[in-house]
């Protein structure tokens, strides 16, 4: 019950988060389109943001929980709040000098990000420039990953799950001035500094729960002390591991740049209609399980750790399954009632569906990857999920090569998802073959009966949109409500189903709610 409280407190902060996220979007799709200006945005903040999931959240997450962990558990609070601050003054180091050394070299780094950016020098300028601004967000949200890490591993998870909120608000607000005409700035530069003001905001609320927690440190003078160098040891491999989708996600922009005009901006929100699910579920579970793992492998508890694995896997496929069903059942309404408006065109809408499609075949393999990976870092080890995820990334890439000739940016992400169920299988053989993953009979009934539930709700959704004639012709309002009811019937046909074949419990549901409000 403590996971699912848990896993529910980030999946709830999440949820609102990537609420809002669509709303900025929204906004986003009506003021840029899918044009040079939105591209030129995208591939700005997607720079800072793959350095983000790679080195703050990613590899400094999976390096350093466990070690902070151990720390809180066999020496105290104190102890293992000196080491945060100790690995801060490090981290605060080098994400200076990468900072630095970015901004001065940043056309050649976009010409490594979107080579196809090169015949277009004013496209090509606007990215350089962008890119200038956005970049220092990636000190923030380094220093936010590591007190996150310690807020959640003292088992507070409020603070740090709601700090993207921040950041959507602040780009909302961004978009709003830069129609009021008052300023001599494009809405893409309003933009790029609102992700560097956002930046701050956000370090600012995790430092502040932090000291309400008490384990706000004071920075020490930088030393490489034993369990620093571990840490440095860890962070190499798990810059890979950690972050196989996020390479991939450039990877796909690397190729999309060399795809016609446009094909930057349909993956960019494909993928925030893909990150809905992955955030409130993947990443929740991932976060809570993390510091927990931790916990009950350095106090010796191998058969809590193997429950609480098998219950994450249990609870990611409850929520993940029917979402990467509905998204392959009804892409293109859902699209069209987020994105359809202002310069997001008709032709957009039908392109960006697609690859949503493509990309919702890959959403159980990605959500099992967050789960299964804690299962090595707990154990320090970031070297399997290394070698793994380089195996995945050369598959990524091979099958984007081929299959964007036949299907465009639809091909680039089938391909990803391609390879995200190779990686996932590879992590659960080994983890079966070391006897850290028995899977136990609970979860061997539950998720083929999960998978029949979502496979039937599907087929519903699919026939419920043939009633609805020519969906995307209607008004926005008849659009919205019959999404609206589309997506509420399917949601409780599906659980009815799993309840009744014996797929979920739902009374288990009810219980962790009933004791969350006690």
């Amino acid at each position: 019950m403590a996971l699912l409280r848990s896993i529910a407190t980030v999946g709830g902060w999440t949820m609102a988060s990537r609420v809002l996220g669509f709303v900025r979007d929204a906004m986003m799709a009506a003021v840029l389109g899918a044009g040079p200006a939105a591209e030129a945005f995208v591939v700005a903040f997607r720079l800072p943001n793959l350095f983000r999931r790679l080195f703050a959240e990613g590899a400094l997450n999976a390096a350093l929980v466990p070690i902070y962990a151990k720390r809180m558990e066999r020496e105290g609070r104190d102890s293992a709040v000196r080491f945060g601050g100790e690995a801060a003054v490090l981290l605060i180091l080098v994400m200076l000098a990468l900072t630095v050394l970015a901004m001065a070299f940043m056309p050649v780094v976009i010409l490594v990000l979107a080579p196809g950016f090169a015949d277009d020098e004013a496209t090509f300028a606007l990215a350089v420039a962008l890119s200038t601004v956005t970049f220092p967000y990636l000190t923030f949200m380094a220093l936010s990953a590591l007190l996150s890490g310690m807020l959640n591993t003292a088992g507070r998870f409020g603070a740090a799950a709601a700090a993207p909120m921040l950041l959507n608000v602040v780009l909302i607000a961004a978009m709003l001035l830069s129609l009021s005409g008052y300023f001599p700035m494009i809405p893409a530069e309003f933009l790029a500094w609102g992700v560097f003001v956002a930046g701050i905001a956000q370090f600012g609320l995790v430092a502040w729960d932090c000291k309400r927690a008490g384990i706000l440190f004071h920075l020490p003078r930088p030393r490489i002390g034993s369990d620093i160098r571990l840490l440095l040891r860890r962070m190499g491999p798990g810059v890979l591991s950690a972050g196989v989708s996020q390479i991939n996600m450039v990877v796909s922009t690397i190729l999309a740049s060399l795809l016609p005009a446009g094909a930057i901006a349909h993956l960019y929100y494909a993928d925030r209609v893909a990150q809905l699910p992955l955030g409130v579920i993947g990443v929740a579970i991932s976060v809570a399980l993390l510091p927990l793992l931790s916990r009950q492998l350095s106090a010796g508890d191998d058969a809590g750790a193997r429950d609480s694995l098998n219950r994450s896997l249990e609870i990611g496929m409850l929520f993940t399954l029917p979402a990467a069903a509905a998204l392959i059942a009804m892409p293109l309404p859902i699209v069209d009632v987020l994105f359809r408006r202002g310069a997001f065109e008709a032709g957009d809408a039908f392109a960006t569906a697609e690859v949503v499609a493509a990309m919702a075949v890959g959403l159980p393999p990605v959500v099992l990857v967050k789960v299964l990976s804690p299962a090595f870092f707990a154990r320090g080890d970031t070297r399997t999920p290394l070698y793994i995820a380089a195996l995945s990334m050369a598959l990524n890439l091979a099958l984007a090569f081929a299959l964007m000739r036949v299907l465009g940016a639809a091909g680039i992400a089938l391909a990803a998802s391609l390879a995200a169920w190779a990686n996932a299988a590879a992590m659960g053989w080994i983890l079966g073959r070391r006897g850290h993953l028995p899977l136990d009979g609970r979860f061997r009934r539950r998720v083929p009966r999960l998978i029949l539930a979502s496979a039937l709700m599907a087929l519903a959704l699919f026939g419920a949109l043939i009633l609805i004639p020519d969906f995307t012709a209607l008004n926005l309002a008849l659009r919205i409500g019959g999404l609206a009811a589309v997506v509420t019937l399917g949601g409780i046909l599906f659980f009815a189903l799993a309840q009744v074949l014996g797929g979920a419990d739902l009374r288990e549901v009810r219980g962790m709610l009933r004791r969350k409000r006690n």
